[in-house]
């Protein structure tokens, strides 16, 4: 599975950004996908995550202000990042997984990253 994401950038605090993901795959046949992300000197982290019945999974640091939706016509995961924060700041990567129970797969596909940099 190739992911491609996009939409990263330079955002002031309190901005929003949108990314998107796209993928080769039919999304739709896609148990989870989601975003992680990782800043410099700090492990890859959840952001977001959905699956195929539209159930959601958040890092309790985005709740209420992130929001991944899956669109199937577009083929695209996208993030709709709200309120950014300092400590929003990181490479995002997109992710798709099969095998899923739930939120956990045993096959893992990544993206090749998109930055996001937040500074006034």
């Amino acid at each position: 599975v190739q992911l491609q994401a996009s939409g990263g950038g330079l955002v002031q605090p309190g901005g929003s950004l949108r990314l998107s993901c796209g993928s080769d795959e039919p999304i739709s046949r896609i148990n989870v996908m989601g975003w992680y992300r990782q800043a410099p000197g700090k492990q890859r982290e959840l952001v977001a995550k959905s699956t195929t019945d539209s159930r959601t999974k958040y890092a309790d640091s985005v709740k209420g202000r992130f929001t991944i939706s899956r669109d199937d016509a577009k083929n695209t995961l996208s993030l709709q990042m709200n309120s950014l924060k300092l400590e929003d700041a990181a490479v995002y990567y997109c992710y798709a997984g099969f095998g899923c129970s739930h939120f956990d797969c045993v096959a893992d596909y990544w993206g090749q990253g998109t930055q996001v940099t937040v500074s006034s």
